[in-house]
């Protein structure tokens, strides 16, 4: 895959972690608050919709984080190998 290509890739993926950890529980604690209206629940749905939200933000960011970290660990190991050959 072309360097250049590859980079803007990486970088898109760096700047959604951001998303990925904010929106869940913003979106779903309107959802809840919008079913607590809707059934009268009080605020039950809001706060569940909202502990959902935070653990699955949490859940796809450290994924996320840690995919990126694996794939940067095995591209500085092969650019390493690389430097052993040429000596």
């Amino acid at each position: 895959m072309n360097g250049s290509k590859r980079r803007n890739e990486l970088l898109g993926t760096y700047l959604t972690l951001g998303a990925q950890l904010a929106l869940p529980p913003v979106v779903l604690f309107f959802l809840g608050q919008w079913l607590d209206e809707k059934y009268g629940t009080g605020l039950w749905l809001r706060l569940a919709g909202l502990a959902i939200g935070i653990t699955g933000g949490f859940i796809k960011f450290v994924k996320t984080a840690t995919a990126l970290g694996d794939e940067a660990d095995t591209e500085a190991k092969r650019q390493q190998e690389r430097k052993e050959g040429e000596d």
